[in-house]
């Protein structure tokens, strides 16, 4: 069976779409049954679709513009704030300069990492830059917020557990740009690599050029189309770690599209949340009780620059 073949276009199938509103302002019976299904979609896919947000699509719009308008901007003017290191992860990181996948060629994507501090060091970006982007991190930690208090209820745990260990927002922004393909790709190369996230979970808005697949267990990597009024939610190692496997970190890609979306630029943002830089991430008691801990324990800080030493 080929590639594309494998590629089930039915993402529904395996992928939950779950709305976070029932959790927010629903009875007991309500909330319990989101915890469920929650725990359900991290433990066997690690992927869901979240409905009812709690971010205007408005905001979400407005981001996208601004990013769109970032990316035009002329090399010299996004070199002038390139990434830099591990230790601030922040600043514009350039096409193929990324590998997700360190055994093939560059990503065909730019990027730029923000952080609370870049926002409010950086000098080159404007002041209407700065406001969008800070409401839209509001808005954000607040669905994390909530997320992790159904992570926390579904693993038996005091529901601000996770919340009491993500409070200093360690977490990254980051705009994603794919340029349409001038020339055929280098042998292996895609849009991103496959790879699994580095923290605790991911929100992803992605427009609908489509292009992101991820992996089921069995080995079959599947479409995950943009559905309207929807955002994509993850988990990702430190979750993995953190829950002895309970969670799964899936891995993903983006894959170049076969068709007339080849010609087109794809757009994503991508929430990053990630806990306080001191937490030590180690096996929770309620996920090691029927099997050794997989893992040693490692700082939040430690694991997250390791992972990108690896990948830049």
């Amino acid at each position: 069976m080929s590639k594309q073949s494998e590629l089930a276009t039915n993402n529904q199938k395996f992928i939950p779409v779950i709305d976070l509103q029932a959790f927010r302002s629903g009875d007991r019976s309500q909330r319990q049954a989101v915890v469920d299904r929650v725990y359900q979609a991290c433990h066997e896919i690690g992927f869901l679709y979240i409905k009812n947000p709690g971010i205007s699509t408005n905001l979400i719009q407005q981001l996208f513009l601004h990013s769109q308008q970032f990316f035009n901007l002329s090399s010299e003017a996004k070199a002038r704030i390139a990434w830099l290191d591990e230790t601030h992860n922040s600043g514009y990181v350039g096409i193929e300069r990324e590998r997700l996948d360190p055994s093939l060629p560059g990503d065909l994507k730019e990027a730029l990492n923000l952080n609370l501090n870049s926002l409010t060091q950086n000098l080159e970006f404007s002041a209407e830059f700065c406001n969008c982007v800070l409401d839209f991190w509001k808005a954000c930690v607040q669905v994390t917020d909530t997320v992790l208090q159904s992570f926390a209820l579904a693993l038996q745990l005091p529901e601000d557990f996770f919340i009491a260990n993500h409070h200093e927002q360690a977490h990254t922004l980051r705009l994603l740009h794919y340029p349409p393909l001038q020339q055929p790709p280098k042998r292996g190369q895609v849009r991103a690599g496959e790879h699994s996230d580095y923290g605790s979970i991911t929100l992803l808005f992605q427009d609908d050029i489509g292009g992101l697949e991820i992996q089921t267990k069995d080995g079959v990597w599947i479409a995950a189309s943009a559905i309207p009024e929807t955002i994509i939610i993850n988990t990702g190692d430190l979750m993995q770690r953190w829950t002895n496997h309970v969670f799964c970190s899936t891995k993903h890609r983006v894959a170049i599209p076969l068709d007339e979306r080849v010609r087109r630029s794809r757009y994503s943002i991508a929430f990053f949340c990630h806990p306080n830089d001191d937490t030590e991430v180690t096996c929770l008691p309620g996920c090691c009780t029927d099997r050794v801990a997989i893992y040693p324990s490692i700082s939040a800080k430690d694991y997250l620059i390791s992972r990108l030493q690896a990948t830049y």
